[in-house]
């Protein structure tokens, strides 16, 4: 069992609410930098802000993650490159871009490659999380989806936005890891409670996206003194 501390490191800190105010994007990289979250996720129109607020916290070591084509994934292969561009010079560490998942239902593999293409190639180093919202994918287009990310050279396949029908699911999380071996995974969508979060990871998530940070680390907390 990992300890809190430990959990704590895997979680991305998130608010990609629309009407999210800068009073909320603080009191985000307040708890980021108290729990000493894997990284504060914030809509790309707040990443320099949140970087502020992270060095001014002491927590320059923590990077601020920003989302690309956020939620849809519909936007230009052109959008997501100057979105993506912008973020990272904003002081965004890494991106979580979200794939054009109607390339990906049309049987467009190479369109959606080159999605991805242009992302990783604009985050020029910056850790690239591609999210394929598993909830619009047969099992095939999943594994698809998820080879489509490796070879493109990102550094993690995201499950969900938790802006679609359904976010983390087990299985997804244990079929990308039995099929696309050398990708790392990124669970997220409706995780509020440390039992999911654990079993996410058992079932091989190495990062967890969800705005219950806090409340994930104290059931985590309290988990260990059963």
């Amino acid at each position: 069992m990992l300890r809190p501390d430990d959990v704590a490191a895997l979680i991305d800190h998130t608010l990609l609410r629309p009407d999210a105010t800068a009073d909320n994007i603080r009191r985000l990289c307040e708890e980021t930098a108290q729990y000493r979250f894997a990284s504060a996720c914030v809509a790309s129109c707040w990443a320099s802000f949140a970087r502020e607020e992270l060095d001014r916290l002491g927590a320059t070591d923590i990077p601020v993650c920003s989302v690309v084509g956020f939620p849809f994934g519909s936007a230009s292969t052109w959008a997501k490159v100057q979105e993506t561009k912008a973020a990272v010079g904003d002081g965004a560490g890494e991106i979580d871009a979200v794939i054009n998942v109607g390339f990906l239902r049309s049987g467009l593999a190479d369109l959606a490659r080159l999605d991805v293409e242009g992302v990783v190639d604009a985050a020029a180093g910056a850790t690239v999380k591609i999210i394929i919202e598993t909830c619009y994918l047969t099992d095939a287009r999943k594994v698809e989806a998820g080879r489509i990310v490796r070879d493109a050279g990102a550094d993690f396949v995201k499950t969900s936005t938790g802006y679609g029908p359904s976010g983390a699911r087990l299985e997804d999380v244990a079929l990308l890891k039995r099929e696309v071996p050398g990708i790392k995974i990124k669970a997220s969508g409706g995780i509020r409670t440390f039992e999911q979060a654990w079993a996410l990871v058992e079932a091989g998530a190495s990062r967890i996206g969800a705005s219950a940070g806090p409340s994930i680390v104290r059931g985590a907390r309290a988990d260990g003194k059963r």
